[in-house]
């Protein structure tokens, strides 16, 4: 996704193309309440939240960020859906404001991000016959291995543009480079090194000045500051990749156990992770498909709409069986 060369304020849109949700409240209570801050998890992990709470919910949708993102990406579509739904997201550990934990007490793989999760879910009191998750990019296959230790874990689950599967010929150049040594360590030095170009460029490679889309100052400003410290995104990232393999092959041995619903969501033109990938996925798990037409690795950025109208759909398809 590159080329090889404290408490955060509430951000503007991340794009424009959604209105916030309108309100006429009968008094100001009645208000969706924005709460932005922390929750602990486990003794090792405290994660930044964001937490929208309207006065009446129809249910949770929880968001879960790619890289090198921050929970901010869906600071536009929280508020689009925050009339009728609980609406939550986190930044990762490794990522934004959350824990930068030693590698020797946290592995950062899909595995442990799926432990997280599970914790966040529980922690946080949230009904899961009542939840919808969105997951993108590195937050996808940890959320499917949530579900299969936990078949109730959500009523739905929202996926794409990621890698269920160890298909190295559908990923870009990069990312097959992260996969095994010596040239993870290579790449890793070439992400750290070029973290202003990641952020700068990652979001439309391959893309016209024309099909460029908008990113909020604040977003991106978020995005650098969390990519600090000791830990950087990219070192997680990169200790991420070290376990992938693992845990997808891990998965599609798997794959058929998983009893929750799940929807596969890709982008078209998506150059980082081929819309093969989610085809063959799919397929394979009789899950429901949508190529997006002319979108590319961040729908939810691109056409936020997109998302919001996924969401709504989601909770309109009836309630999972386990809740029945």
């Amino acid at each position: 996704m590159f080329n090889l060369e404290t408490k955060a304020t509430v951000f503007s849109a991340v794009a424009v193309s959604i209105s916030p949700c309108e309100i006429v409240p009968a008094s100001p209570s009645s208000a969706p309440k924005i709460e932005v801050g922390e929750v602990q998890i486990n003794p090792d992990i405290r994660l930044r939240q964001m937490v929208y709470r309207p006065a009446h919910s129809k249910g949770s949708v929880l968001f879960l960020h790619g890289f090198p993102e921050t929970m901010y990406a869906w600071k536009a579509i929280a508020e689009s859906l925050s009339c009728e739904y609980e609406v939550h997201a986190f930044d990762w550990p490794g990522y934004g404001q959350s824990s930068r934990p030693d590698v020797d007490r946290f592995s950062y793989a899909p595995k442990d991000y799926a432990q997280v999760l599970q914790a966040y879910i529980r922690t946080s009191g949230i009904d899961s016959s009542k939840l919808v998750i969105y997951a993108t990019d590195i937050g996808a296959l940890p959320a499917l291995l949530a579900a299969l230790e936990r078949p109730d874990i959500a009523r739905k689950i929202i996926v794409g543009d990621f890698a269920p599967f160890d298909r190295p010929q559908y990923m870009y150049e990069s990312l097959q480079g992260l996969k095994s040594k010596p040239s993870s360590d290579a790449v890793r030095a070439a992400m750290n090194r070029n973290r202003d170009e990641i952020l700068a460029n990652t979001f439309f490679r391959g893309m016209s000045e024309e099909e460029r889309y908008p990113l909020s100052q604040a977003f991106r400003d978020d995005m650098a500051k969390g990519w600090g410290g000791d830990l950087t995104s990219a070192d997680a990232f990169f200790h991420y990749y070290s376990c992938f393999t693992r845990d997808q092959e891990y998965f599609e041995t798997n794959v058929a156990n998983l009893k929750v619903p799940v929807k596969v969501v890709w982008g078209e033109q998506d150059i980082y992770i081929k819309k093969e990938m989610g085809i063959e996925y799919a397929n394979r798990s009789g899950a429901e498909l949508s190529i997006l037409p002319k979108l590319g690795h961040f729908p939810h950025l691109q056409a936020p709409e997109q998302t919001v109208n996924e969401v709504r759909a989601a909770f309109s398809a009836g309630q999972h069986p386990s809740a029945a």
